[in-house]
């Protein structure tokens, strides 16, 4: 069997049963995952199908047949394959359970037609492959969209246009705006856009070739994230420039028409599907998911959302976006009903799961005031408005306002950041002792907890920071000190400063206002919560030079000193959530 290529050539559709060890993989993977039993094990795959798209490029495409009719269907759209462990979680996985599966690998990887150019033709091209479905004898009518990451991405560029065959949509670890998360804050992803770079250029072949070439990669990954200027770092990664890598460098600013045809919030209060959202507290997208859950609730929406202890790679997030996946399209299909409250969130600490009727839960919050000598504590210092409220966990004290603390910032050595929301096995909590004892990271904590404390809900912070530059970035990092001593992340943020940003007094002191990631954590009694204060969060973030030179070409290298104020008039602030 046989199809004609736009060259005259013969490129062949390969039909295929499952075969008794591709029976007991799937079986095994089924344990893994914890899946209810299949619906059957009989699937057949018509591999390489070619789907036109709209300017005539060929996108090949697998579809994964299950031995039931009628079935639905799920389309994924990935840049990363479509054999091998893709194939047998996305496709063949899904269609034992009873779904016929469409994954096609997006325009410009492995044998899709084109040139890969992040985000820019998702939209066209999903909405072509939608049509493509439509025109197929096996499909009944019913349509879903699943995938983490990118491929939700994929998702939210057609979800508002798709027309009423979508049911539903599952994207987890994902937001439909990429732009933001690229630009954290006003700095550079710098770690995460790398690293992503390094995985597609050593994708291709098989699973063994690729996990040999990304531990070559990672010593060259180390030496291209330290390297100046940035214009070189991908080279210097991935072998060869990036052209999507040179492309965002240039074009950094939010209104920059670059980014009209790759960002689709836009189209978010515009999809009427049912919508379900994974999230993760460490993941790197979380803050600009829960800005798409917010926009579909005010649109009038009901999106199912769930956070829990995840990274963005976490294998348990597979696990729980599979069986959550199967059971919401599922319950879609009969209607919604049976259908749990919108909001499940993880709350760390306290180990448990936690069903709510909304995001945020509430909108109050504590504020905790840094202190002099490196305290934090939630009361009004002297002299301040007596509208903050005093922590209900902790024995009240007599705070003293003082001189500013002082550390510098020397993006020739800047300050690290330990785990977080990566992209890399590194991310999550990490012990932050060994950070915390260098001389250009400020440290406050609060006194032992009597009773345990929880926070569930959005952080920020203000600090008021004088610096000797008018270009500096302000990072801040939420701890768990436990009883040992040991500094455990919980959340954070940065805020790139610059003269039209946060403008300073006649003092020379700006009033900077840092959003962290959110959090739902329960600190048990007897530990001590932290807060950091730094100049900068690399590689995580590409480290400020100070000058106001264009990211990509900058040059020059100037040490920041800052002060940091917590006195009456100017009091530096932490508010957490409850």
């Amino acid at each position: 069997m046989g199809l004609k290529m736009a060259d005259g050539t013969d490129r062949p559709v390969y039909v295929a049963v499952t075969s008794g060890t591709v029976s007991l993989t799937s079986r095994v993977l089924g344990r893994y995952l914890r899946l209810p039993a299949p619906a059957s094990r009989a699937v057949r795959v018509r591999r390489d199908l070619p789907v036109r798209a709209r300017d005539g490029v060929i996108l090949r495409t697998d579809h994964y047949e299950p031995r039931l009719l009628p079935a639905p269907t799920i389309l994924i759209r990935s840049p990363y394959g479509r054999r091998g462990v893709m194939g047998l979680i996305s496709g063949r996985t899904l269609a034992e359970h009873g779904f016929h599966v469409v994954l096609q690998s997006c325009r410009g990887t492995f044998d899709s037609g084109g040139t890969f150019d992040p985000m820019r033709y998702e939209r066209e091209d999903g909405l072509d492959t939608v049509a493509w479905i439509e025109a197929q004898p096996w499909f009944d009518g019913n349509l879903f969209t699943y995938g983490p990451s990118y491929l939700g991405f994929t998702q939210w560029a057609i979800a508002a246009e798709a027309g009423p065959a979508l049911k539903g949509m599952l994207a987890s670890v994902t937001t439909a705006g990429f732009r933001d998360p690229t630009y954290a804050g006003g700095a550079y992803s710098l770690d995460t856009i790398v690293n992503w770079a390094t995985l597609l250029s050593n994708q291709g072949g098989s699973l063994a070739s690729y996990l040999y070439k990304q531990a070559r990669s990672q010593r060259r990954i180390r030496r291209a994230l330290i390297h100046f200027p940035l214009s070189e770092v991908d080279a210097k990664a991935v072998g060869d420039p990036v052209p999507f890598f040179q492309e965002w460098l240039a074009h950094s600013e939010p209104d920059d028409p670059y980014w009209t045809q790759r960002v689709h919030l836009h189209q978010v209060p515009r999809v009427e599907a049912p919508v379900c959202l994974l999230g993760g507290w460490y993941d790197i997208f979380l803050p600009w998911q829960l800005r798409d859950y917010a926009t579909l609730r005010a649109a009038g929406r009901s999106p199912r959302l769930v956070i829990g202890p995840w990274t963005h790679a976490d294998p348990r997030l597979l696990r729980y976006q599979m069986n959550e996946g199967l059971t919401w399209f599922r319950r879609q299909l009969n209607g919604g009903r049976g259908e749990p409250g919108g909001v499940r969130i993880y709350v760390g600490g306290a180990d448990e799961w936690r069903d709510l009727p909304e995001w945020p839960p509430h909108a109050g919050s504590t504020e905790w005031f840094l202190q002099a000598g490196g305290g934090l504590a939630a009361r009004t210092p002297p002299g301040a408005p007596a509208d903050a409220r005093v922590g209900p966990a902790l024995a009240p004290e007599s705070p003293t306002g003082d001189g500013p603390d002082k550390f510098r910032y020397d993006p020739a050595d800047p300050t690290p950041s330990p785990g977080g929301p990566l992209l890399t096995p590194h991310a999550g909590r990490r012990d932050n002792r060994a950070v915390e004892a260098r001389s250009d990271v400020l440290v406050y904590t609060s006194k032992p907890l009597r009773a345990a404390y929880e926070v569930v809900g959005p952080v920020s912070a203000t600090v008021y920071i004088r610096s000797n530059l008018e270009y500096f970035d302000v990072h801040v990092r939420v701890c768990e000190v436990d009883r040992p001593g040991r500094s455990w992340n919980i959340c954070d943020g940065l805020v790139r400063v610059h003269p039209g940003l946060f403008p300073p007094g006649p003092d020379g002191v700006r009033a900077v206002e840092v959003e962290l990631w959110p959090m739902a954590y329960r600190f048990p009694p007897g530990h001590r919560i932290r807060l950091q204060v730094t100049g900068g969060a690399h590689p995580r973030y590409a480290r400020n030079p100070g000058t106001g030179e264009p990211l990509a070409t900058a040059s020059r290298l100037l040490v920041a000193d800052n002060e940091v104020f917590h006195d009456p008039v100017r009091p530096s602030v932490l508010r957490l959530p409850g």
